[in-house]
């Protein structure tokens, strides 16, 4: 698996499946990592604090046009839709949108699942976690037709089903994992990139 960028999506429930995967990521980790949460409007969110305190990769909650970097976790603001923009070979960059709510929710995971799969295409990773209704459902979907793969949290171990079931009937998910399994399969993913790298030197 090649990618520039993974793509969550996480309600009742999400953050502690992200406490658990989030900070399994090493430093060296080079993909883009978007996150949506579901959150409460009106108030600023103290998911980008709390992950910087316990993450290896830097953490950030972005302004519109950011520019997106590798190796970063950005987390949706409260209250906004966060969307991927890759037009005119330019690199993608963060859109932030107040459009109406989508499935009930602003951020929408579907939004940001969908925008990403046309700036990235087969190199995105989608991971739909706990949640407690079918937001990103039809996101995990277009990452699926863009030639990208997508995991759903195994409902079974997850503190709401819906999300993942959800994503499991719209026909998206190429692999039913655990936590465990994610977070193992990410690391090997950046094991065999550096070593890739190393064969590439001559190492």
């Amino acid at each position: 698996m090649s990618i520039d960028a993974v793509v969550i999506g996480a309600s009742a429930g999400g953050v502690e499946a992200l406490n658990y995967l989030l900070p399994a990521l090493p430093r060296t980790f080079a993909a883009t990592v978007l996150v949506v949460v579901h959150v409460r409007q009106g108030k600023p969110s103290l998911l980008p604090d709390l992950f910087a305190q316990r993450c290896e990769m830097d953490v950030v909650e972005p302004f519109d046009k950011d520019v997106i970097a590798p190796g970063t976790i950005y987390f949706a603001p409260p209250g906004y839709h966060m969307m991927v923009e890759a037009e005119g070979g330019a690199p993608p960059s963060i859109a932030l949108s107040v459009d109406p709510p989508v499935r009930f929710s602003r951020p929408s995971v579907d939004v940001l699942f969908e925008t990403a799969a046309h700036a990235y295409g087969e190199r995105l990773l989608g991971i739909v976690l706990s949640g407690a209704n079918d937001d990103g459902a039809r996101g995990a979907r277009a990452i699926l037709d863009a030639g990208g793969e997508c995991w759903a949290q195994d409902p079974n171990t997850a503190f709401a089903q819906a999300m993942p079931q959800a994503a499991l009937r719209e026909g998206g998910v190429t692999e039913q994992l655990t936590l465990d399994e994610m977070a193992m399969r990410l690391t090997q993913y950046v094991a065999g990139k550096n070593q890739k790298n190393q064969k590439d030197r001559g190492l």
